[in-house]
């Protein structure tokens, strides 16, 4: 990926996109998919072991009600949902500046499979069905939606909101294992990477030879590391 230069100089973390992306082998990107596409499977039929992850999202999601509470409680209830996605999706960016696809893929697709139980919890907002979790007053329980939904005047298309939700989740989860199978499958180096890496050896041979003639011009010591006998 190539950063434009006045980008990468404002912000040299950008420099990172330049490199390559880790590639993923052949038995890791099998492994991986049979994963997900065994997650979808019980998705769609709403029930298996792999779904005990929603678990993991729980205290993330009450500990956004918490954080966020500084911020008013419109802010509050709607940071429990905030925090249940952003935390996925901070992961996958740590691993995107790194260019490992694997691992933005994991967090990615857990992300957007979140858009799942986020919807369920939707299309509860008028009905008030669904048990509740607090970390707070057990008698001061807030049903988010319900309450975020009232405060924007859309109580009423709960459920259509959350069928459109649902359905992001889906396309979204189902978007990353394309990715992650296209990237695995186009990870030989091509000829163009190549290039660029003997160049910058190239470069990188070019500036020693360069530094080592200045030091000798000066008439100093050689620096460590040039002209030393390796040991026999």
């Amino acid at each position: 990926m190539r950063v434009p230069e006045l980008w990468s100089e404002r912000f040299p973390f950008l420099e990172a996109l330049e490199n390559d992306w880790e590639p993923i082998p052949r038995a890791a990107l099998a492994a991986w998919v049979v994963f997900y596409l065994l997650f979808l499977y019980q998705a769609a039929r709403g029930q298996g072991l792999l779904l005990l992850i929603d678990g993991v999202f729980v205290p993330i999601h009450e500990g956004g009600h918490l954080i966020f509470r500084l911020f008013g409680e419109f802010i509050m209830v709607a940071g429990g949902t905030a925090m249940q996605l952003l935390v996925p999706f901070w992961l996958a960016l740590y691993f995107f500046f790194r260019r490992q696809p694997q691992g933005v893929a994991f967090c990615l697709f857990f992300m957007f499979e979140q858009f799942l139980p986020i919807a369920t919890y939707m299309a509860d907002a008028r009905a008030q069905e669904l048990p509740l979790l607090t970390v707070g007053d057990a008698e001061y329980v807030i049903h988010d939606w319900a309450y975020l939904f009232g405060k924007l005047g859309l109580l009423e298309h709960d459920t259509q909101i959350a069928s459109a939700v649902r359905a992001l989740g889906w396309l979204g989860m189902i978007g990353v294992v394309i990715w992650l199978v296209w990237r695995g499958l186009n990870d030989a180096p091509s000829n163009k990477t190549i290039t660029r890496g003997c160049m910058k050896s190239e470069s990188r041979r070019v500036a020693a030879i360069n530094k080592m003639r200045a030091y000798r011009a000066d008439g100093e010591v050689r620096p460590p590391g040039f002209g030393r006998n390796r040991p026999t």
